[in-house]
């Protein structure tokens, strides 16, 4: 599914404008890389994150049981 910054057309002017500031130093472009992925990644968690949430709203039984099988994990668990 596209993202909401994907769909705006000035986004897509902006991002050329980010690429053609990286592509003259090698090692700025690696830098936004990086942070393009952090952000991405920390997108993807919180989406995944209120997908369990919901879950959770919807079968609170299921969850409920979860929530005890990881309590029981827990407790045995030797370090």
């Amino acid at each position: 599914m596209p993202e909401q910054e994907d769909r705006d057309p000035s986004a897509g002017a902006a991002r050329a404008t980010r690429d053609a500031e990286g592509a003259g130093g090698g090692a700025g472009g690696e830098v936004d890389w990086e942070a393009e992925r952090r952000r991405r990644r920390a997108r993807f968690l919180r989406e995944l994150a209120e997908a369990r949430a919901l879950r959770d709203r919807v079968q609170p039984r299921r969850a409920k049981a979860a929530r005890l099988r990881h309590a029981m994990r827990m407790r045995t668990f030797r370090w």
